[in-house]
């Protein structure tokens, strides 16, 4: 049996052949994950590509500070990432292993709690954050945001935006509409913060897609600024804008 089959293909009452998701959400609830750490982080330093990525993925769900760590270590240098290139998103061709990051970031959030490991999870994200405007994340970034990332990267958020807005034109993906999707996040924080960054992202490029996501800002906020930005929506939509604005993403 290979490492990896060992530590993230068998279940935690030893049944080989398991599915990795499986393997990886099951370990949420049960403390018997914590018997393979080390191990992972082992195989998170010589592993193949794949098996370090999910070796990381795994480690980052379950809270682990060698999780944390590589999330960060990959994003101080993103094309240097040991897995680098090991997931490409059909539509854009482009690398998409960021977004499977934020997603086990995001999911780690009640055993963070547990584990004392939070303020590490918020300096993943926010490590994560300070490269959205120009790595792919397949919208698994800004809506995995809970409330107090939000609070305490807000002013890394409208960094990011910033550095994105003479991106969005030549981006290899579509730019515009991760960077309104992160200003949406702000929403509920800072509506007339959130208001402006959108305002700025579509004054770049207001696709009928990026209007359509900017619409969260006016879900979010009640402030007066974004009341306003809800009917500039309506009025750039054209006629067929909905009255309350949808919120959902569409399929891709």
């Amino acid at each position: 049996m290979s490492r990896f089959v060992e530590l993230l293909g068998t279940s935690f009452d030893g049944e080989t052949g398991a599915d990795f998701e499986d393997v990886l959400y099951d370990g949420l609830d049960d403390p018997r994950h914590r018997a393979r750490v080390p191990r992972l982080v082992a195989l998170l330093g010589s592993g193949t590509e794949r098996e370090r990525l999910l070796a990381c993925v795994a480690l980052t769900t379950w809270a682990e500070p060698a999780g944390y760590e590589a999330v960060i270590a990959a994003a101080a240098t993103p094309e240097q990432a040991p897995w680098y290139g090991a997931l490409i998103d059909r539509k854009f061709s482009v690398d998409s292993t960021f977004a499977q990051l934020a997603l086990a970031v995001s999911d780690s959030d009640v055993l963070a709690g547990e584990k004392g490991t939070a303020g590490q999870r918020v300096a993943a994200f926010r490590a994560l954050v300070r490269i959205a405007d120009r790595e792919y994340f397949d919208e698994k970034l800004a809506d995995q945001l809970d409330a107090e990332a939000v609070r305490a990267l807000v002013p890394d958020i409208e960094a990011a935006v910033r550095r994105g807005l003479p991106r969005i034109a030549e981006a290899p993906f579509d730019l515009a509409t991760q960077l309104v999707d992160l200003a949406a996040a702000v929403a509920t924080v800072d509506g007339p913060l959130a208001v402006r960054l959108a305002r700025d992202v579509l004054a770049e490029e207001a696709s009928g897609r990026t209007l359509r996501h900017a619409a969260a800002v006016v879900q979010r906020s009640q402030c007066p600024e974004a009341r306003s930005f809800g009917e500039h929506l309506k009025n750039a939509g054209g006629a067929g804008w909905p009255s309350r604005p949808e919120t959902q993403h569409e399929d891709r």
